[in-house]
């Protein structure tokens, strides 16, 4: 039988002074309620109350036990008015993680949305351009770029990106557009030394016509915006991925060059733990990650 109908039929009986008066408060039959009050006293081997034909009263065992079952129970109602409230509302702390140049430009405004809907919700970012286990982390939401191996999380697509080759307008006045890939080599580069990414070799074409340009870079660094920062002053071109520079090439500062060598686009993933209960704080987020980064990626595809 379970503990707490056990404990909640002993305060019941307590509070009301007879099985009867208790079985009615609470709509159960006498016969139920004298069994849970038996199963309790035989696991706690003592007897709760003394009975006679006509009154039930507490023992000393029963007087100090009424208290801290008492305080249990309200503790367990507490606990399931707490999980009902949050299946309605928002409510906890949420932590999301992306690489840091897509967290700091995309999803980090997402942030700033989903913090002023709900109020109740905190959030913490981990932005690492490493992947981070979900689960073994302790994270809710995450935004991969990768195609993605199977796994038990569960991912929705919301588009894809490209990985393309910039300059800014006055490099390609003063040195002239790359033609195809071969032509970088007589051009200044400037390398962004990435996860997977030799400075000294950038790949190009789809499927099986896939070719790679060896370049001398007058410069490397371990870092995106370094890179860019340097293409739109002018000093070379730089390959990077589309989302951290779409805002400078709509405002003119970076042009794309080779675009009919660009390989395939890159996917784009909210994915998250799977599980049959998602906190209503995290299915409320990914909603609306995925319609965010929607309306900006899914044109790529």
């Amino acid at each position: 039988m379970d503990r707490i109908d056990e404990m909640q039929a002993f305060v019941a009986v307590a509070e009301a002074g007879t099985f009867v008066a208790a079985a009615r408060r609470l709509g159960r039959s006498p016969a139920g309620l004298t069994r849970a009050v038996a199963a309790l006293e035989d696991r706690l081997g003592t007897r709760l109350f003394t009975r006679t034909t006509r009154v039930v009263a507490l023992t000393d065992a029963g007087r100090r036990y009424l208290g801290p079952c008492r305080d249990v129970l309200r503790e367990v109602a507490a606990l399931e008015s707490n999980a009902a409230t949050e299946r309605r509302e928002a409510l906890g702390s949420l932590v999301v993680t992306a690489s840091v140049v897509f967290g700091r430009l995309h999803v980090l405004p997402i942030v700033a949305e989903y913090l002023q809907r709900h109020a109740s919700v905190d959030v913490r970012m981990v932005l690492a351009d490493e992947v981070v286990p979900l689960v073994d982390a302790g994270i809710d939401v995450g935004v991969r770029i990768a195609h993605l191996p199977d796994s038990t999380l569960k991912a929705i697509r919301v588009g894809s990106v490209r990985r393309a080759v910039y300059a800014s307008p006055a490099y390609l006045a003063a040195h002239g557009a790359p033609a195809r890939p071969a032509d970088l080599a007589r051009h200044a580069c400037l390398a962004f030394s990435g996860p997977g990414q030799p400075p000294e070799r950038w790949s190009f074409g789809r499927g099986k016509a896939r070719t790679a340009a060896a370049i001398a870079p007058r410069l490397v660094v371990n870092l995106a915006e370094p890179a860019i920062d340097a293409a739109v002053a002018g000093l070379g071109i730089t390959r990077v991925l589309s989302y951290m520079v779409d805002h400078l090439v709509r405002a003119g500062a970076l042009r794309p060059v080779l675009q009919s060598y660009e390989p395939p686009p890159i996917p784009v993933h909210v994915v998250y733990p799977a599980g049959r209960h998602l906190p209503l704080r995290t299915r409320l987020f990914v909603d609306l990650a995925v319609e965010s980064l929607r309306r900006k990626f899914a044109g790529a595809e």
